[in-house]
């Protein structure tokens, strides 16, 4: 009897069998790491109100804070991306505890500027300590692809989560549920493989695949441009709050707004993850960069209410849309969770000096627009480096530019 070939659908179900069937209690941990560990990062635009409104920090002051925090991110990612591989895993989780959790507890003390300016870096760099092992787990399990798409998908209801408590906490009550969060992690440390090896492919076609495509070139190139991305996302999701209440936005709308906007992640996800089964990763984001860059852009001409509503329901959609492209393909490229670990410093430090050239422009006057503006340059800079890839592919590596 002739065997019938499966069907996407079928192939999508041996694909979550085979991430379920593998350590599902590292893949579970990791998944609580990360967050955890982006907490700070998704929840932005309320704790940067937080610190306006509770500590009298002011506009730029909470760009500096904000890049601070999320630069710390990036410097411990970078730190246990170097260690990683030499370093009990456990140890490095344990160490990032301690100081995210020392960091947020020294914070209900110390309420100045100067000192929590250097209090959120050490937050931050704890913080990215330990969510670069969360995503280096990711990295190294059987389908990364699929385990960051399972990430990018909670990530639509810890964001919502952030966005209806943060706001109705004290100052300090946000800065307790960081601590908490850590902390639980302690009892769950000993799911964390030490000193976990690579995974070997499953096919001899598979093996020889990826070793043509894991140029380390390639996995920076793409490293680079998730930088790009996350200036824009860094610069939009810290002031688009403060932004629309300045453009004289109803709060209680911009609150509500940012609240259901952010399950619009739940939708990019699902959205991503079809097309790209279709349409491979590359194209795909670049229309997505491009759009995302739009809905960013037009805050530029002025804030309104239905420009408000179009603008943050597009990036939301997006946000997460381009980030399932954006670790796919970097998963393309990064088959021993080697690149996986420098995700967060990518990130953070597109979020140190998105925030950070957003409080210059605004220190020298030149209003929110020009933070827009520059939010949308960093969008377009990145799609064109995708743009470039996706050629280079397509001349070298064909079956790699429209993989899924």
């Amino acid at each position: 009897m002739i065997e019938q070939p499966k069907t996407g659908i079928a192939l999508a179900l041996d694909d979550w069998r085979a991430l379920i069937n593998d350590d599902w209690r590292g893949l579970t941990i990791a998944l609580y790491m990360v967050l955890v560990g982006y907490g700070v990062l998704v929840g932005i635009p309320v704790i940067s109100t937080a610190w306006v409104t509770k500590l009298g920090f002011t506009e730029v002051e909470v760009g500096r804070v904000a890049g601070m925090d999320l630069g710390g991110l990036s410097a411990g990612a970078i730190v246990a991306a170097w260690v990683i591989n030499h370093m009990n895993r456990r140890l490095i989780v344990f160490i990032g505890i301690f100081l995210a959790a020392l960091a947020n507890g020294l914070c209900l003390k110390y309420v100045d500027y100067e000192t929590v300016l250097w209090l959120r870096f050490l937050a931050g760099f704890g913080s990215g300590m330990y969510t670069a092992v969360a995503m280096a787990v990711f990295g190294t399990s059987i389908r990364p692809a699929l385990a960051y798409n399972l990430m990018l998908f909670s990530f639509a209801f810890s964001q919502a989560l952030e966005m209806r408590i943060l706001p109705q906490l004290s100052m300090n009550g946000i800065y307790w549920v960081f601590i908490v969060c850590f902390l639980l992690t302690l009892p769950f440390l000993g799911w964390i493989k030490s000193y976990p090896k690579p995974r070997s492919q499953d096919t001899e076609s598979m093996t020889t695949n990826k070793n043509n495509s894991s140029k380390p070139l390639l996995a920076w190139v793409c490293l680079f441009a998730i930088f790009l991305t996350y200036i824009n996302i860094g610069a939009y999701w810290t002031y688009i709050e403060l932004a629309a209440l300045d453009g004289n936005t109803d709060p209680e709308l911009v609150g509500e707004v940012l609240v259901w906007a952010s399950l619009c992640s739940l939708l990019g996800c699902l959205i991503a993850t079809l097309l790209s089964n279709r349409f491979g990763l590359l194209r795909p984001l670049l229309i997505a960069l491009f759009t995302m860059a739009t809905g960013v852009g037009m805050l530029a001409f002025g804030i309104n209410e239905p420009k408000f509503l179009m603008s943050v329901f597009t990036f939301n959609l997006l946000w997460i849309f381009t980030d399932v492209y954006q670790m796919g393909s970097l998963a393309n490229f990064d088959h021993g969770g080697n690149y996986a670990a420098y995700l967060p410093a990518a990130q953070g430090l597109g979020q140190i000096v998105g925030p950070n050239i957003a409080a210059s422009l605004l220190a020298i006057n030149l209003g929110y627009s020009s933070v827009f503006i520059m939010c949308w340059t960093a969008a377009m800079s990145a799609m064109l480096i995708y743009w470039l890839l996706y050629r280079y592919l397509r001349t070298r590596y064909p079956s790699i530019a429209d993989a899924s």
